[in-house]
């Protein structure tokens, strides 16, 4: 049997939680309406899940998440699974970094059979996103990353670049004339800002290091 504790500072939505919590077969070992409670609820009870909202008493920001991290901190292994009526990516992106997590928007749980699937699979380790939430981290993702604005050549040029080649060598790689290759890389420039004050040798730098990134990002991945 699943535990659980629940972190919801609005007293309707958490005895509601614990009561659909107990239909779907868990055991709801605390249920806290802020940060520092759940805290010390995970450590005292140690429950296979914390259900958390985002935004909690004080200031309703990002206190439930804080306090989620810091009981997982205290206690590894503690999934957590948060229901909320926001969409927040930076949320999301840093629960997922630590595994084991659920996020779920409160309006779209329609189905207790969906609320039990999520507690039991964040529970085993798995992960557990809305499809708005995947939709916002997604545009989350291409607004961070530096080479979106790239076409298909110019990442190739770029790659070449990366690579410690001349504009020559480039062109000779990539069939392309010289005038083209230089074309293609003060784009790139444009494209990542990296303006004519910096210096054509800072500028190649700086690029390479926007393109390193984004490939050390995706092999994370």
């Amino acid at each position: 049997m699943t535990t659980v504790v629940v972190a919801e500072d609005s007293v309707l939505l958490r005895e509601g939680l614990v009561r659909l919590l107990d239909e779907c077969g868990a055991t709801v070992l605390a249920a806290v309406d802020d940060g520092p409670s759940l805290v010390e609820a995970v450590c005292e009870h140690e429950p296979d899940v914390a259900v958390v909202d985002v935004r909690m008493p004080p200031d309703y920001t990002d206190e439930g998440l804080r306090a989620a991290l810091e009981a997982r901190r205290r206690r590894p292994g503690t999934a957590v699974l948060v229901l909320s009526q926001y969409v927040e990516p930076a949320y999301a992106a840093e629960l997922l970094a630590a595994g084991a997590v659920g996020y779920l928007l409160k309006d779209r749980v329609t189905r207790l059979e969906d609320l039990a699937d999520a507690v039991d699979r964040v529970a085993a380790g798995g992960t557990v996103l809305d499809p708005e939430i995947v939709a916002a981290l997604l545009g989350e993702r291409r607004r961070r990353d530096p080479l979106a604005r790239l076409t298909p050549r110019e990442r190739e040029v770029l790659g070449q670049v990366a690579e410690g080649r001349s504009n020559a060598a480039i062109g000779r790689a990539l069939v392309l004339s010289q005038g083209a290759v230089e074309k293609h890389i003060s784009s790139i420039f444009d494209k990542l800002d990296l303006h004519e004050a910096s210096g054509d040798d800072h500028r190649r730098v700086m690029a390479v290091l926007a393109w390193l990134g984004v490939v050390a990002d995706r092999t994370r991945d």
